[in-house]
C-alpha cells in the first residue's frame, strides 16, 4: 500500500481508513496528522481516543496512543500531562463522549485551564450505536430514537461557546468544519500551539458528516453540512 499522500506519522502497516464512506472522522484526522508533522511532535505526544466512533483512531498514528472507557479520555490524557508536563497532551473524542456522559470532565478541566488540547467531532448524532439522537442533534432531524424529528424547545448544545463563557476567554475555544479543511488546520494548529506555549486549554469542536446514519446521499450530505454550518457557527471564538 503507498503511503505517501497520508502524514508521516500514520502507521504504515495498517489501512488509511476505517470509517464509514463519507465519514468525516478521518478527514478530521489526516489534517491533525499533517498538523502533527508539521510541528515534528510525534515522538513527544501521547494521542486519547474516546469509545464511539473515536475509538478507530486508535492505531492511525504511529504515536503513543491511549483509549479510555467512554467519556473519560479528559481526565486521562490530563492526568499523562501532569505527570509528564512536557507531553504534548491530545483528548479526540465525539459529541457523545464529550457533551453527554463525559461533559462534567471536560467543563471542568477547561475551567482549571489544563494544558491540553481537545478536538471533539460533531457530526449531531451517535454514530456507532445506530444514529439516536445526541446532544448537538438539530430541531427537526430525524434520527432513529426521533423518527418524527425533533420538534421541541431543545436546542442543540453548544460547546464552544460554554466553553468560553466558564472561561472567561481564556482558553483557545474554536470550531471548523470538514468543510473547509484549509481552516480546520489551521484551528488545529492554533489549539496545538497553545498548549505548546504553556497557555493553556485548547478546544475545537468539528462539525463532521455522517452520511450513514444521516441516510444522504452526496448532494444532500453537503447541504447537510451547510445546514450545520448556520446553526453552529464557524470560528474562533475565544482565545487570550
Amino acid at each position: 500500500m503507498k503511503t505517501s499522500n497520508f502524514p508521516k506519522c500514520y502507521k504504515k502497516e495498517t489501512k488509511p481508513n476505517k470509517f464509514c464512506p463519507g465519514c468525516g472522522h478521518s478527514l478530521t484526522l489526516k489534517t491533525l496528522g499533517q498538523v502533527i508533522d508539521g510541528f515534528e511532535i510525534s515522538k513527544k505526544m501521547v494521542f486519547g481516543i474516546d469509545i464511539g466512533c473515536s475509538l478507530l483512531a486508535w492505531d492511525f498514528f504511529d504515536i503513543d496512543t491511549v483509549q479510555t472507557h467512554h467519556g473519560r479520555v479528559v481526565p486521562v490524557i490530563k492526568g499523562i500531562k501532569m505527570a509528564s508536563p512536557k507531553t504534548v497532551a491530545i483528548a479526540y473524542m465525539g459529541d457523545g463522549g464529550g457533551y453527554a456522559i463525559g461533559l462534567q470532565s471536560l467543563l471542568h478541566s477547561a475551567k482549571r485551564n489544563d494544558p491540553i488540547t481537545v478536538i471533539l467531532v460533531n457530526n449531531t448524532l451517535y454514530g456507532m450505536t445506530g444514529g439516536q439522537k445526541a446532544p448537538t442533534t438539530m430541531k427537526g432531524e430525524v434520527t432513529s430514537s426521533t423518527p418524527g424529528g425533533v420538534f421541541t424547545d431543545d436546542e442543540p448544545f453548544m460547546g464552544p461557546e460554554l466553553i468560553n463563557h466558564i472561561t472567561k476567554g481564556k482558553a483557545y475555544t474554536a470550531r471548523a468544519s470538514v468543510g473547509n479543511l484549509f481552516d480546520l488546520k489551521r484551528k488545529i494548529q492554533e489549539a496545538i500551539m497553545y498548549q505548546i506555549n504553556g497557555k493553556g486549554f485548547a478546544f475545537v469542536e468539528v462539525l463532521s458528516m455522517c452520511p450513514l446514519n444521516w441516510k444522504t446521499d452526496v448532494k444532500n450530505t453537503i447541504e447537510f453540512l451547510d445546514k450545520m454550518e448556520k446553526v453552529f457557527p464557524v470560528g474562533v471564538i475565544g482565545k487570550s
